[in-house]
């Protein structure tokens, strides 16, 4: 199977702006990439990511370089592919191999973790003919057009993988579930959880 992990190399978490500076978001979303890498290793696979412009941190790993759009970008991806594909966003931060493996080992012709608010957080595409669309809410898109090439399905219902992290308020996840760099990287930034009115916030000293 081949994993690939899509990685926006350019601005990247601009919904973290209010929070993080720019050198910041990247630091971060650095951090998060390589605890995906991780995980992902760690289930026995060897990720390749693909980046929408040349890194400059070595993470180890097969780096193919595609500017466009993701839909587009993965959809080549998976039209050259002569074997499964595994799809996992660079932003679980929260990613573990278990949770992965529980994706890897599907038998369906597509696997979907989905994400909050409808997105598609990771995805295992074993029929030729399936396309990705991550336009508006891609879970429900990605369903309907599994059964458009008749295409089984089997949903993946995942916390860990569910979560990704764009904004603010999730940043209290990782503080509360993380496990690897992305945590580390925001403690030493100064981040802590802050319990008000029984409701998990973040505050940064």
């Amino acid at each position: 199977m081949k994993v690939v992990v899509p990685y926006a190399a350019h601005e990247p978490k601009t919904r973290l702006a209010g929070t993080l500076s720019e050198a910041e978001r990247a630091a971060f979303a650095e951090a998060m990439l390589a605890d995906v890498l991780d995980a992902i290793r760690a289930t026995g696979h060897d990720p390749k990511i693909l980046s929408t412009a040349p890194l400059e941190t070595d993470f180890d790993a097969t780096v193919r370089t595609d500017d466009r759009p993701l839909s587009p970008a993965i959809n080549a991806v998976l039209a050259d592919a002569d074997e499964p594909v595994a799809i996992v966003m660079a932003d679980l931060a929260l990613a573990t191999p278990d949770a992965l493996s529980r994706l890897f080992d599907t038998d369906a012709d597509v696997a979907v973790a989905p994400g909050r608010g409808g997105g598609t957080n990771a995805l295992v595409v074993r029929h030729d003919e399936f396309r990705v669309d991550y336009h508006g809410a891609s879970y429900l898109d990605h369903r309907q057009a599994a059964r458009d090439v008749d295409a089984t399905v089997e949903v993946v219902d995942s916390h860990r993988l569910a979560t990704d992290v764009d904004e603010r308020a999730d940043l209290a996840e990782v503080l509360l579930h993380g496990e690897g760099r992305a945590v580390d990287w925001l403690r030493e930034a100064g981040f802590s959880l802050l319990v008000d009115d029984g409701r998990v916030e973040v505050a940064r000293e």
